[in-house]
């Protein structure tokens, strides 16, 4: 873990910032003017969650916690956040053009995150296990209706190919009846695929 620790500030107010990963999070410390008291890396581990925790606390009292990242990377952080009673703010990535005027680290993200949560700039809450549920079931049944279409043009490519009996029993079945009818093949030799053919 890497500090950098300013003057005493435990009786002030303080505001985090976030700049999550997939194995580590840097945080880091302001002072509600916006000046740099500290920032340090955590592991992405339950012990690293409650260290990063109690590592703005140890500045002064936090106001906010500004986190990059808040359902991926730092959805595990958000939570423990959540649980230890801090307020969690969501906080967009820096646009382009500000990530090539003041360049790119964790240390300058964190602060950045910091920065938006004392500005009110990143006022928004960080959407609940719920939305991340239902987030996980809308993308798998995207998943499958692709994975499904992607199987439909398959068939209908190779059929094209296919050699004249096989075009014939199948080509003009359409849709489900054609899927369910050629999933009933088996690879060739296999006694079942001559059956059906």
């Amino acid at each position: 873990m890497t500090s950098e620790v300013a003057d005493d500030t435990t009786d002030k107010v303080v505001f985090g910032g976030v700049d999550s990963h997939a194995d580590t999070l840097h945080v880091a410390v302001i002072s509600d003017n916006g000046g740099h008291l500290a920032d340090a890396e955590f592991a992405t581990t339950a012990a690293g969650y409650a260290a990063a925790l109690a590592f703005p606390g140890a500045h002064g009292h936090v106001n906010a916690i500004g986190v990059e990242g808040t359902a991926s990377y730092g959805a595990g952080f958000t939570r423990a956040a959540r649980s230890a009673g801090l307020d969690v703010v969501e906080v967009n990535r820096p646009d382009r053009a500000e990530r090539r005027r003041i360049g790119k680290s964790d240390p300058i993200d964190a602060y950045a995150a910091a920065r938006a949560a004392l500005s009110g700039r990143a006022s928004s809450a960080p959407k609940d296990d719920t939305v991340t549920g239902i987030r996980a079931l809308h993308n798998a049944a995207r998943s499958a209706v692709k994975a499904r279409t992607a199987a439909l043009n398959q068939i209908t490519h190779i059929l094209v190919t296919a050699p004249e009996s096989i075009r014939a029993k199948f080509g003009q079945l359409k849709g489900a009846d054609r899927t369910d009818a050629l999933a009933r093949l088996r690879p060739a030799g296999d006694a079942a695929h001559v059956a059906v053919l």
